[in-house]
């Protein structure tokens, strides 16, 4: 008479039967791995390349046309020149879709959305003229109380906002767009006879 096999131990009560490896927690583990690999390639190649933060300023601005009616209502043509600095030795850097955006104590006064984008190669100085008309605009309040004030000092302390997509580019490596942000607080004088040459450091998020 053949022997007879042991029966199999059964699992003690309460107890939940064991799953086989599911093909869903085999997949999501491959792509957590991978991402987990991704990330790291990119925090090397950022380490490696040491990136600095790009410098911004307001080099020159001027107003023309200036008109402020009985009513408050202003016209003007403000201008800028702001000045870019990249100073990354092997990152250079897409400017696409700028906007430029004009406030006087907030309130906004004149944009400009057709700023030309560029390219801009490392270690590298581009200066940008901007011009932001301000056609008929009212001023509300204080707001135009404060604007005459500082007008009768001789000059206005604005806000410049620029905002725009860019990408980095490295070797033939492109990045995704970013959202870069600038906020300048230049003066501009009210004065005829040349541009206010002092330069104004603007604040840069990215």
């Amino acid at each position: 008479m053949p022997p007879v096999a042991p029966p199999h131990p059964q699992p003690p009560p309460g107890a939940k039967p064991r799953q086989p490896f599911s093909l869903f927690r085999c997949i999501a583990i491959t792509l957590l791995t991978l991402l987990i690999i991704v990330g790291l390639v990119v925090l090397i190649i950022w380490l490696v390349l040491k990136p600095h933060k790009m410098v911004y300023s307001i080099e020159n601005s001027s107003i023309h046309d200036y008109n402020l009616t009985n009513n408050n209502h202003l016209s003007a043509n403000f201008n800028f020149t702001i000045r870019a600095y990249n100073p990354n030795k092997r990152v250079s850097i897409y400017y696409d879709n700028i906007e430029v955006k004009l406030f006087f104590n907030s309130q906004p006064i004149a944009f400009n959305n057709n700023v030309e984008p560029f390219y801009q190669p490392r270690r590298n100085v581009t200066h940008m003229n901007v011009s932001l008309p301000a056609n008929d605009v009212a001023l509300y309040g204080d707001i135009a109380h404060d604007f005459k004030t500082e007008r009768s000092g001789g000059g206005v302390e604005v806000e410049v906002k620029i905002r725009a997509k860019i990408r980095f580019k490295v070797g033939a490596w492109k990045s995704n767009h970013r959202k870069l942000k600038i906020l300048c607080t230049p003066r501009v004088n009210f004065s005829n006879s040349r541009k206010n040459s002092k330069s104004f450091p603007c604040d840069v998020d990215i």
